[in-house]
């Protein structure tokens, strides 16, 4: 039997180095912007777990004060993307399966929720057809290949339903519950463990059961795509790869660049 190849992603950076070409822009909200930076190279792993983050090199690296460097910290935190040791430092966390597995849960029940207040409301005119525009352009992406932008619509999707539910800053509040959740993902991608087409087809479910206003068929419909933890579980189970890989992630054999 074929052995099957490890995804490559190389050696570690220093934060420098992958800080090199981002800048800020001083009319937004500094912390905002730092806490998107960090987090992007965190979900993409190039930013590999048990990898330390010091605020002075991050603070040089863009330009920056410490002030909203620590605040963007303390919000990575809080996503479970880093962790703040008292006198030792900030480091990114390991990958750890049974916190992803609680993601899941937390975006299950949220997502339930909102999808059957949103069919029960049946939404509003505007976000009905935000929605269906957000599944065009998804389509699109899926044919154009555009994995970067085929995610960027997916969220953009799943906060309409959110939108349509009269509870949007739900959303902000799950998106904060899902770093790991993001990491999976994109180690997924990694692993060509890919669902894009079915992605669309469950998408199209969903809008067109809060449209209709049923409930019902809208909480079907997003169980079906979110997945049950029980699905998620075989599903891992299925990929020794992925947890062999995910096991080097954390151990740290992946060599730093002098």
């Amino acid at each position: 039997m074929e052995e099957k190849q490890v995804p490559e992603l190389g050696q570690t950076l220093q934060v420098s180095d992958l800080l090199k070409d981002k800048s800020l822009d001083s009319n937004g909200s500094l912390t905002a912007q730092v806490f998107n930076i960090l987090k992007e190279l965190i979900i993409t792993i190039k930013l590999h777990p048990g990898q330390m983050l010091s605020e002075k090199e991050v603070a040089e690296s863009l330009q920056a004060s410490k002030t909203p460097i620590r605040e963007a910290m303390i919000r990575l935190q809080g996503s479970g993307l880093v962790e703040i040791i008292p006198k030792k430092g900030t480091f990114v966390t390991s990958i750890k399966i049974d916190r992803y597995i609680e993601a899941c849960f937390i975006r299950l029940q949220l997502e339930v929720g909102a999808v059957r207040r949103a069919a029960e409301q049946r939404g509003n005119w505007n976000v009905s057809l935000k929605m269906d525009s957000l599944l065009l352009k998804q389509e699109q992406a899926l044919k154009d290949k555009k994995d970067q932008l085929f995610f960027q619509l997916d969220e953009a999707l799943h906060q309409a339903f959110f939108d349509a539910a009269g509870v949007s800053g739900v959303w902000k509040t799950l998106k904060d519950t899902q770093g790991d959740v993001y990491r999976m993902r994109y180690l997924k991608r990694l692993h060509n463990i890919r669902r894009e087409s079915a992605v669309i087809e469950e998408h199209r479910a969903i809008v067109d059961a809060i449209k209709s206003g049923s409930p019902d068929d809208a909480e079907a419909a997003i169980v079906k795509h979110v997945g049950s933890l029980e699905g998620e579980v075989v599903e891992l189970s299925s990929h020794a790869d992925l947890l062999d890989f995910i096991e080097t992630l954390n151990s740290g054999r992946f060599k730093h660049r002098a």
